[in-house]
């Protein structure tokens, strides 16, 4: 029975972290909590188990006496994400390049499998899980307790607003895509090359590879900043 209760928390879990992710939960919506925990069958204390869990990662948002909900994405959570991203994939991959081991590379050209399988043959949800995997793999590989939880919560609105990018509308878009994949091939043999350099440029190009067309979806009204190159100012 508790193995039974085991992999259907694991389950929840799993489904809820895809749903968020792929915009089948959107954005700021409340989560029944009586109905995932009938489909899911689990009690209540299992199933606020699960989301003190994905709230801990930055996927719901747990309010007192109101319930989880998918977490937001307001305008200053935009601008805070374009301000940091090409920042922190950069040290991800520096560090990457300077700390990953065997297994964890072999593991990397297997995310990357699966990501060009996606490519070919996926949906747009398959292709945005499968690119997040594949940073997973070099968060992993960068092992930075500091740097972790902010690279894996940048990983979850990197996927939400990056559906449009894997959902490509024109010749430019499929051959952006294409580039991305290829990035990711570099980005394997700079790291098994151990040369840290070449993964901090790659870490740029490839953030500058889906961030107009990422912008051109969910830049802000009256965004006046140029994004991934301001430093934000925090008031004395």
């Amino acid at each position: 029975m508790k193995d039974a209760a085991k992999n259907r928390k694991a389950e929840l879990y799993d489904w809820l972290k895809t749903a968020i992710m792929t915009l089948d939960l959107r954005p700021g919506a409340d989560l029944d909590e009586s109905r995932l925990s009938d489909e899911f069958q689990l009690s209540r204390t299992p199933l606020r188990e699960v989301l003190r869990q994905l709230a801990g990662e930055g996927y719901v948002d747990l309010r007192e006496n109101r319930g989880a909900r998918v977490s937001e994405m307001s305008h200053m959570t935009l601008r805070d994400f374009f301000l940091a991203a090409p920042m922190i994939y950069g040290a991800v991959l520096q560090l990457a390049a300077q700390n990953a081991r065997p297994e964890q590379v072999k593991d990397l050209k297997a995310a990357q499998e699966v990501f060009k399988s996606a490519l070919r043959s996926g949906s747009g949800a398959d292709r945005a899980m499968a690119n997040n995997r594949f940073h997973e793999v070099t968060g992993e590989m960068a092992d930075n307790i500091y740097l972790l939880p902010s690279f894996q919560r940048l990983l979850i609105d990197h996927a939400r607003i990056s559906m449009t990018f894997y959902r490509p509308q024109d010749a430019q878009m499929v051959e952006n895509v294409s580039e991305a994949s290829a990035q990711h091939d570099a980005i394997i043999t700079a790291i098994e090359a151990r040369d840290e350099a070449a993964a901090a440029q790659l870490a740029i190009d490839h953030w500058n590879l889906s961030r107009d067309q990422i912008e051109l979806f969910v830049m802000p009204a009256g965004l006046d900043v140029q994004l991934g190159s301001v430093t934000r100012k925090t008031p004395a």
